[in-house]
């Protein structure tokens, strides 16, 4: 009688500790089809070759290398840096003084750390559908520290900053349709 009880009870934890985990999986998917619906936009045209030479203009536009275009599969790549110790209010000596300091530096063990550089990188994949074209970027942001290591990498996911994305492109489409 105990051990039919015992394995009862086993059994109810078993199954509820399935549901759980059931449960946040829903969750998360449910977020990452978000997530795609806010990097997705389609355009009122299937001319392919026309939308990504907007993109690619778009990209350049705002300071990326475009890295890799294949046109058979829709695919482009690129990438963009900022140097993320330089502000408005930096002047052209803050080199040598960084320098400097670096220099001084080098020869005791204690090295200090800072975020350097951002790379910004991008994937866009437009692809034919039906009368019209559907366009797809991700872009991911990693911050290196002043000795070329890698702090952190993090997935894009703010719908304004691709509804701004997007809105240049749209714009980037009406300019290629009318030669300007």
């Amino acid at each position: 009688m105990k051990l039919n009880l015992i394995l009862l009870l086993l059994g109810a934890v078993f199954v509820s500790s399935c549901t759980v985990i059931s449960t946040s999986q829903q969750s998360t998917q449910a977020t990452q089809t978000q997530i795609r619906e806010f990097q997705t936009r389609y355009f009122d045209t299937n001319d392919v070759k026309l939308i990504m030479k907007s993109v690619l203009n778009v990209l350049q536009d705002d300071g990326f290398i475009v890295k890799n275009v294949v046109v058979d599969i829709g695919l482009l790549t690129g990438s963009k840096e900022v140097d993320m110790t330089r502000s408005k209010n930096s002047n052209n000596n803050d080199f040598w003084v960084n320098l400097i300091q670096g220099l001084s530096k080098s020869n005791s063990s204690d090295r200090t750390t800072f975020n350097k550089i951002q790379q910004i990188e991008v994937s866009v994949n437009v692809s034919e559908y039906g009368k019209q074209s559907k366009v797809r970027a991700n872009f991911q942001a990693k911050i290196l520290d002043n000795l070329g290591n890698t702090v952190e990498v993090k997935a894009i996911d703010d719908m304004k900053f691709y509804q701004e994305f997007f809105s240049k492109v749209d714009k980037g489409i009406f300019l290629q349709k009318h030669g300007l």
